[in-house]
């Protein structure tokens, strides 16, 4: 910083050159702290922006020395920039140092990058580029020209030739232009995509949702195993307006996309949709459509992530006890969440209450901790949001009581009374005990969710998974009571709630008596209540879950390479080839009978397929190390595998970029734009990989 400021960036860039100190072959010296302890060798890898002083025998962050001037956030005594950092004995400071994303460090390692890295593209992010006034008297042309405007200030040539002072008719602004070009780069990633494809096969992953305009639209992606790599892959293929949604409807879109853009509808292997009736149905449903049409081996599967949400929602609706607790939350929202002055009172009391824990040592301070939190309402559609809910209310609980408190002595008369009533149920052990029982299982579930809906996640693997949660739920039906009544009361303990005496008779509060059963609370709130929830959970699941109910799942795990390849049957491996009779002939059969044995050898003795989990990491390896070509039937049959869908979180994640791509302000966007924005944008990392040379030559075209 002793620099005049317009040469700091030119001395920073020797820095940069020069790259971080790091002398890793440097005998580091021992010192006295907590024990003989030294500075690892290994943290230099970790931690791309460490140094080493060989003369202090202190690290220190490069990112922060360069710029830690121009981060507003930045607050000093850092010891990674000041006198150096020496506590070995506590290496979980380098990851207190980093912090969270908006943290000094991080903003300063941002400027590091784009200094480091100038050259690069910049990307938009899906903004829009036009502006609502574009005339030259606006403040606000809009993203495109107010950029074109700024980079001709900097750069002459651009300058030259653009808006002011480039012929009126040759200033490349034109709408029509402009969308001609994106249209080019949809085109080239689309086409990218598709020479991934090949000629494979692929399963279609759908769904339907309405954009901003009231469009129902119809969007498609495309899994498939990428022949270089055997990675499984999942792309946005497009999105198609519908006028309605029927099945037949459904279908000739997918139908039409396909032909569109030269792939085959009869290498179709696999559909994955949720759960409705046009999709499922087994006589006219879009499923029913694609298998008749040259394609009975076009399996579908009901999304995962789906079932799972459909598992918790039964479970909600069929226990009362369940129900009870979703009402309050509805009733509680409803006063708490009605107005923003009464949200301002949770946010100024967290605050107090956040400032207070520092003060007397009960939380630490650092970046991305202690952040606000709000109520937000659940839905339905999305069920972990009732994990969220519960979780903010127990850790807002004694905020929430006071400004129910509040409403209930200052509040207008009808809000007055429901507040009192809100608290009266917040405030009793059945609430709390419901809260965290319905906590711990969504936390389970959350898990799970999340897990489901990966996008190289296998069938196999999926299958699993539900199998270990429904086990840990066992594991808590069978061990769990104690340890959640002691969190119960605990929690009652700390805020003044009335804790019953499990051998007394239940007394229900907030419902009548006659809307439960009489007994004991040991026994109300354990068996009636927690066994009574688990069980539902568990029922639920082995219903919606169960590898039985389709023979294909069963056959699966066969070849699974967890656990060294324990599951191998190789009688079930020749019923799986069976499904497919167009790829597996009665020839192939045998072929591969033979060849099994020969693989499983190879497999057992080949280290580098030792400690494999999945079909996934199976199928890398066999192209890694080009074993794919020297059992081509037991590649082909795991790929098939592979192919089949797990969740719909693809096609999912499509409707909400479509919400950034049309919103309000772009609610008349065409169709066409709409999909070449969606495409570019989804697919950003294959658009990236497109050429500037290729995207003229299509412009050409």
């Amino acid at each position: 910083m002793d620099y005049p400021a317009n040469e700091r960036n030119a001395v920073r860039r020797g820095y940069i050159l020069k790259k971080p100190c790091q002398p890793k072959t440097h005998d580091f010296p021992q010192r006295q702290v907590s024990g003989l302890r030294c500075f690892s060798v290994h943290w230099f890898k970790k931690w791309d922006w460490l140094e080493y002083s060989i003369e202090k025998d202190s690290a220190f962050c490069i990112v922060c020395y360069l710029f830690k001037n121009e981060v507003d956030s930045y607050s000093g005594g850092d010891a990674f920039v000041d006198g150096g950092f020496r506590a070995w004995n506590k290496p979980e400071r380098f990851e207190k140092h980093v912090g969270g994303i908006n943290s000094a460090h991080n903003l300063a390692y941002e400027k590091y990058v784009n200094l480091r890295d100038g050259k690069k593209k910049i990307n938009l992010e899906c903004l829009a580029f036009r502006g609502h006034d574009e005339s030259g008297e606006s403040y606000n042309r809009g993203n495109f020209l107010e950029l074109l405007k700024w980079l001709g200030e900097k750069v002459e040539e651009v300058r030259q030739h653009t808006l002011e002072n480039a012929p009126k008719n040759c200033q490349m602004i034109s709408p029509s232009i402009q969308k001609d070009i994106i249209n080019c780069c949809s085109k080239e990633t689309t086409r990218y995509i598709i020479e991934e494809v090949g000629d494979d096969y692929f399963a279609i992953l759908a769904d339907e949702s309405s954009d901003v305009s009231q469009k129902e639209q119809l969007a498609l992606v495309l899994r498939f195993v990428n022949r270089d790599s055997g990675k499984v892959m999942e792309r946005f293929l497009g999105i198609v307006h519908v006028g309605d949604t029927t099945a037949l409807t459904l279908k000739d879109a997918i139908m039409s996309l396909l032909v569109e853009h030269s792939l085959s509808p009869s290498m179709i292997r696999g559909q994955g949709y949720d759960g409705a009736s046009n999709m499922k149905g087994e006589i006219n449903g879009l499923r029913t459509l694609i298998m008749n049409n040259d394609t009975p081996s076009a399996y579908y599967i009901h999304c995962f992530a789906h079932q799972l949400q459909l598992t918790l929602v039964a479970v909600a609706k069929k226990n009362d006890s369940c129900g009870w607790i979703f009402e309050i939350l509805a009733n509680l929202l409803n006063v708490v969440g009605v107005s923003c002055k009464r949200r301002e009172m949770i946010r100024q009391d967290q605050a107090q209450e956040v400032s207070r824990a520092l003060d007397v040592g009960d939380i630490v301070s650092g970046s991305g901790l202690n952040q606000e939190l709000g109520l937000k309402r659940p839905g339905d559609t999305r069920w972990s949001s009732h994990y969220k809910s519960l979780s903010n209310i127990i850790l807002l609980f004694p905020t929430i009581v006071k400004v129910l408190v509040h409403i209930g002595k200052h509040g207008v008369s009808e809000d007055k009374f429901k507040a009192q009533i809100a608290l009266g149920q917040l405030e009793s052990f059945d609430f709390v005990f419901i809260a965290y029982l319905m906590l711990t299982i969504f936390g389970y579930t959350n898990d799970l969710c999340v897990a489901l809906q990966r996008k190289e996640q296998d069938i196999v693997n999926a299958m699993e998974l539900v199998t270990y949660t429904k086990i840990v739920l066992q594991k808590m039906r069978e061990q769990g009571w104690d340890t959640l009544l002691n969190k119960v009361t605990s929690f009652c303990a700390k805020h003044g709630i009335v804790v019953p005496t499990m051998d007394s008779p239940y007394v229900p509060q907030g419902r009548s008596r006659r809307f439960v059963e009489e007994a004991t609370n040991q026994h109300h709130f354990r068996v009636g209540i927690f066994l009574r929830v688990i069980d539902l959970l568990l029922q639920e699941l082995d219903d919606r879950f169960n590898e039985r109910n389709m023979e294909i799942l069963m056959c699966m795990a066969c070849l699974s390479p967890k656990d060294n390849f324990s599951s191998f049957d190789k009688d079930k491996v020749l019923k799986l080839a069976s499904f497919y009779p167009e790829e597996f002939s009665s020839f192939d059969l045998m072929t591969l009978e033979c060849q099994l044995d020969i693989f499983m050898e190879n497999m057992l003795n080949d280290e580098r397929f030792q400690g494999l989990n999945d079909l996934n990491s199976l199928s890398m390896m066999l192209v890694k190390t080009n074993k794919h070509k020297t059992f081509p039937l037991i590649h082909l049959l795991i790929k098939l595998m592979l192919i089949l869908p797990v969740a719909t979180a693809s096609v999912e994640r499509v409707f909400s970029a479509m919400t950034c791509v049309k919103n309000k302000l772009r609610n008349s966007m065409g169709d066409q734009l709409m999909n070449d924005c969606l495409v570019t944008f989804i697919e950003k990392d294959v658009f990236l990989r497109v050429s500037d040379e290729k995207l003229l030559n299509a412009s050409k075209i």
